[in-house]
């Protein structure tokens, strides 16, 4: 009889999660197969937030796709203008002026711990503590007014543009820069000695969704997700572009890969990205902030791929031209449908309760996945 029990398969339980559900961070849809509390396997869904992106970029020229890749990532605008916009400008040999590169520099940096700020604030959120979100959004606020006084809007900023920037900053930027970096340090260090240590927070993600360095490459993680499990990957330093050469920085790793890696691993970038911004405005030049480029442009025939490090990971931008004054084809390669990627590999064995925790570590964007 002992042995008839041993022998019974157990029914595994289907739970939904999403497409409407405050944790999944957009309209996304898990479904777990749980064994009691264990989760057995689980079935990404996506293409809620399907736009055909990429295909509405083939019916615009040149200067009207920096909106459409403003709505990929929709928190990391500047690092999204700058892919595309590069990738335009390698297409036509065109050299963008000094200023305009410093500018770009410190603006993606600034987006960079925007970003990362509000991760740190949900991530929070995920795991059970309210506190954080209230510190992230206090420093975010700062930023967003800043990117308002230079771009004219707090998102979707639409001011990166072929061949520079769409105007100079402001006369106040470098004064408002100075006050603003020591608020964000001071902001950073607050919000890691609240949460990063805290006893709950460390047991809701230490060792949770963890995944070693090997897996991680074949599972196609990319940024902080990557970097957690101790690949020191970074598109800056691998493959610098812009003016990144120029700057001494670090690439923040982690030991063990689990989720409380991937947040830390964001947390010491955010510090980075200051030391970055802090050697642009020490060596912030004069001149033109933009090169002369007319509004419709016929980039040559040909096809070029362009990468960078947005918040997220690797962002490539594949493009074709005909010559036309709109692109044959664009293809993008976005950092949050390669990590999502990894889900399945993280959640499996968890606990169901574990399951937001982990989705909230890779920090996906749905607008950028579904396209």
């Amino acid at each position: 009889m002992r042995d008839m029990e041993n022998q019974l398969d157990t029914v595994h339980m289907m739970v939904n999660m999403g497409p409407q559900h405050p944790s999944t961070h957009g309209v996304f849809r898990m479904v777990l197969w749980v064994d009691g509390e264990r989760i057995v396997d689980v079935e990404p869904h996506i293409g809620y937030l399907h736009r055909g992106s990429e295909k509405l970029c083939e019916g615009e020229i040149y200067a009207q796709i920096v909106t459409l890749f403003d709505r990929l990532d929709y928190i990391s605008n500047f690092n999204n203008e700058l892919a595309f916009c590069m990738s335009v400008e390698r297409l036509m040999g065109l050299e963008v002026p000094e200023r305009a590169e410093y500018i770009r520099v410190i603006l993606c940096e600034l987006n960079r711990i925007a970003s990362h700020l509000l991760f740190f604030g949900t991530f929070g959120l995920d795991a059970g503590a309210m506190t954080p979100v209230m510190y992230a959004f206090r420093d975010r606020e700062k930023v967003q007014s800043l990117f308002e006084s230079v771009s004219g809007a707090r998102m979707m900023h639409n001011f990166i543009r072929i061949g520079g920037v769409r105007n100079d900053v402001p006369d106040d930027f470098l004064q408002r820069m100075d006050a603003l970096i020591p608020e964000l340090e001071q902001g950073i260090n607050e919000g890691d000695r609240l949460l990063s240590f805290n006893e709950i927070f460390l047991a809701r993600t230490k060792g949770v969704g963890s995944i070693n360095y090997d897996d991680a490459i074949s599972a196609g993680l990319t940024g902080p997700s990557l970097r957690a499990s101790g690949v020191p990957m970074d598109v800056r330093k691998d493959e610098p572009y812009s003016i990144y050469d120029r700057f001494d920085f670090g690439i923040p790793i982690g030991q063990n890969g689990d989720s409380w890696d991937r947040y830390y691993v964001r947390v010491e970038e955010m510090r980075q990205s200051l030391s970055i911004i802090k050697q642009a405005l020490r060596d912030f030049p004069e001149g033109p902030h933009a090169a002369p480029v007319r509004i419709v442009i016929r980039p040559p025939s040909g096809e070029v791929y362009v990468r960078v490090e947005n918040p997220r990971g690797e962002l490539g931008v594949f493009l074709v031209s005909k010559g036309a004054d709109k692109p044959y084809r664009v293809k993008v390669r976005p950092p949050s449908f390669c990590n999502l990627m990894a889900l399945k590999n993280l959640v499996k064995g968890e606990y169901i309760a574990d399951a937001v925790v982990i989705l909230g570590s890779l920090d996906v964007v749905l607008g950028e996945v579904d396209r």
